[in-house]
């Protein structure tokens, strides 16, 4: 199918499976209070294109669940046939339901939740099934222990970790290993802004061959050049409810910002366009998660796969203004 004629697929760490460099999150825009004509043809659109990484978790909405419930109606719909042309990923870590049980990484919650989840997307197993979080009021063991059972029982064919702390990620690691139902994916922020991983987990996925997905590789929207000028009325920054705060936006980043779009320009690319092909061109990088209000959104991040590779001295150029 053309569909895939033009994808760069990249392989997950050591496993069979293979990623588009450019994946779906449905964090946002795809909830019970969004359009859900819209939503199915941003995702028909990110399919015709090669993106066959759909990424959720089980509390995305808002209301928490109701991206699962659109998105399974659309397998239903229209994707049905198509089901193992996808990965579809879901997650369970923070809190879903009210009550001792609704959050965390007990066996009693991440059973649950995964028995949820299949119910809302409508299928019988998830591709990928990652603990969202590290839960420090849960032994490691049971966490890791419940996700290993829920690849032995078909409801999930990988596990995958995300937003570890290093020195756990790496018990993880070892513990999964052992256990025979190794960790393929792992899964945190990174952009240009945020570089945390850098320090320790992208060598240590490496290293347990495990692949790595970037999530937030926008930085919830500061890296499209948007806030260069203050916040504008009725972005995702003004909203109150929004993960994004006013006080994200300094005139640090402010400054940071401005000056690696000038870069972009040189390179007659958007910030975001750049600031994608800048994740993707380290080898480390599977795959990086975008989100999308609308097909042109999602356009725009594709563009990303077509930027020029980067030169020694634009990367220096760049570092210099990163640690400025």
């Amino acid at each position: 199918m053309y569909r895939y004629l033009n994808t760069p697929y990249r392989r997950c760490g050591d496993s069979g499976l293979l990623l588009p460099p450019v994946s779906l999150g449905l964090w946002h825009n795809f909830g019970g209070i969004d359009s859900y004509e819209n939503g199915l043809e941003i995702i028909r659109y990110a399919f015709d294109r090669g993106i066959t990484h759909f990424d959720l978790a089980n509390n995305y909405g808002p209301p928490a669940g109701s991206a699962e419930e659109n998105f399974g109606k659309m397998l239903k719909q229209e994707f049905g046939s198509h089901r193992d042309e996808m990965i579809i990923t879901t997650k369970a870590g923070h809190r879903m339901w009210e009550g001792p049980y609704g959050d965390g990484g007990s066996r009693k919650y991440i059973m649950a939740s995964i028995d949820q989840s299949l119910k809302r997307l409508g299928t019988e197993y998830v591709d990928i099934f990652y603990s969202h979080r590290y839960d420090p009021e849960t032994p490691l063991e049971e966490t890791l222990t419940a996700l290993c059972d829920i690849v032995r029982r078909g409801k999930a064919l990988y596990i995958g970790l995300s937003k570890y702390p290093a020195d756990k990620l790496l018990f993880a690691f070892d513990f999964l290993k052992n256990a025979g139902t190794p960790c393929i994916v792992y899964q945190d922020r990174y952009n240009l802004l945020s570089r945390g991983v850098e320090e320790a987990h992208l060598q240590t996925a490496a290293d347990n061959g495990s692949g790595f997905v970037a999530f937030s590789p926008l930085a919830q929207g500061l890296l499209t050049g948007k806030y260069i000028q203050g916040i504008p009325k009725g972005s995702r920054a003004d909203r109150p409810d929004g993960y994004l705060k006013k006080d994200d936006i300094t005139p640090q980043n402010e400054h940071t910002v401005s000056l690696l779009q000038e870069i972009a320009r040189t390179r007659n690319e958007s910030i975001s366009q750049m600031a994608l092909a800048w994740l993707l061109q380290n080898d480390k990088v599977t795959s990086v998660i975008v989100g999308a209000r609308n097909t042109e959104q999602l356009k725009s991040s594709l563009n990303a796969l077509d930027s020029t590779p980067f030169s020694a001295e634009e990367l220096s150029r760049i570092e210099k203004i990163l640690k400025s």
